[in-house]
């Protein structure tokens, strides 16, 4: 074999026996049969789309028709209440049109307005029931279907709901002030403590506020998975409240991540004092919003009392929130303008809350809400994490864990002052 040869089947480092090598393609290149690359990735699609639609057209074949009773499932979304009338909100979650028939109230037939067809799935429609109710009373309300089906209403506490004018969202605006912004910003009051304590103390403090926030998660989740049994199934139930939470951890990992790559004078947790202030306030927030969802929903059906030592629970409860804001940004000099910016991120979302709450309450959304709430939440604590570390790099070492047990104490025991 020549040189020339052996240079023809080996190469600069080939693997032998004469392989061809040919050059990669480029991505707009043509692909099998010279098709454009585009056209083979939209192609299986278009196959799918013509046969599904080919299926529909058929009616089903192979399917045959269904043997039983409809599937009737209606889920009472909303309940208001005026003098005379008692107002139902249903939506169908099953997949059977469902037409109601009869209403009964405390076992006694009631005339009742509503849908004079029947409600097709996902459907809401209104039935207002000629209902004398006398405040303060507990009623239950049976739909009766068409087919002879029942769904049951309970009513724990009869109150008028009130008229949703600007007088109603200013007593909202206001009460979502009591409960989120002045709170935080009294909480926000303990800064110039944290900037006078030894490092080892400070660690304490962070682990601290880890425990709040691990808390406020918890808590979070727990209320979004209530709601979510409650209310209607269609839109997915308990998977929107962690659908919610992954959906608030990765939108606020990747904002952390772009802050941090504008930002080189990061600490070592991947993100600077201030990004870390504000990443907590968004998160502490988002997890206000959804307790003003809560409160502005129960204020709207009478089952809160908007009492004085309701607003105390609050504030007490609320107000370590605002420790949680200013620990990461303790040595650092922030204006009063951040300050002020960073209270109104963390408690100005219960005012919204509140609003969405009493004038447009959906158990749905109001699970979305607490899940995303609990996933901002635990995005911060992974942010935080790395500033409790001691000097031989150790994240759970004892003062730290006593820290997050602390926190999660403190959250509980306030927590216990909030009647509802």
């Amino acid at each position: 074999m020549s040189t020339a040869d052996a240079t023809d089947d080996w190469g600069a480092g080939g693997t032998g026996r004469g392989v061809e090598r040919k050059a990669d393609p480029g991505p707009g290149s043509g692909g099998a049969g010279g098709l454009p690359v585009w056209v083979l990735g939209l192609l299986p699609l278009l196959l799918v789309i013509v046969t599904i639609g080919g299926f529909v057209a058929l009616d089903g074949p192979g399917i045959g028709d269904r043997t039983g009773p409809p599937a009737e499932e209606l889920v009472v979304e909303q309940t208001v209440l005026k003098p005379g009338t008692i107002e139902l909100t249903v939506r169908n979650d099953g997949p059977d049109a469902v037409r109601i028939a009869q209403v009964q109230v405390n076992d006694a037939y009631a005339q009742f307005t509503g849908p004079s067809e029947g409600v097709g799935r996902l459907a809401t429609a209104k039935v207002r029931v000629q209902q004398p109710w006398v405040e303060g009373e507990a009623y239950e309300v049976v739909l009766l279907t068409s087919t002879g089906g029942t769904i049951v209403h309970p009513i724990d506490i009869a109150v008028e709901t009130p008229d949703e004018d600007g007088s109603f969202f200013g007593l909202m605006a206001l009460l979502g002030i009591y409960v989120g912004v002045i709170p935080v910003a009294l909480g926000m009051l303990w800064l110039p403590w944290i900037r006078r304590i030894p490092a080892g103390v400070f660690r304490v403090v962070m682990a601290v506020t880890v425990g709040l926030l691990a808390f406020l998660a918890i808590d979070s989740t727990l209320e979004g998975l209530e709601l979510a049994t409650l209310g209607s199934q269609a839109f997915g139930g308990t998977a929107l409240v962690w659908i919610g939470a992954v959906v608030a951890y990765l939108l606020l990992s990747g904002v952390s991540s772009w802050l941090s790559g504008r930002r080189r004078s990061a600490e070592a947790s991947g993100a600077s004092p201030t990004q870390l202030a504000t990443l907590v306030a968004v998160g502490i927030g988002l997890h206000n919003m959804g307790e003003g969802v809560a409160i502005g929903s129960a204020y709207s059906s009478g089952a809160l009392a908007l009492g004085a030592f309701l607003v105390v629970g609050f504030a007490i409860h609320n107000t370590t929130e605002g420790l949680a804001i200013v620990a990461p940004i303790a040595h650092t000099k922030p204006s009063l303008g951040r300050l002020a910016l960073l209270g109104l991120l963390a408690g100005g979302p219960a005012v919204l809350g509140a609003w969405i709450g009493a004038a447009a309450f959906n158990t749905s959304v109001a699970a979305f809400l607490f899940g995303f709430g609990a996933g901002a939440i635990v995005q911060v604590i992974v942010q935080l994490a790395p500033t409790i570390r001691d000097g031989e790099g150790r994240t759970l070492h004892p003062p730290a864990v006593a820290g997050l047990l602390a926190g999660m104490g403190i959250m509980f025991v306030t927590g216990l002052l909030v009647a509802g």
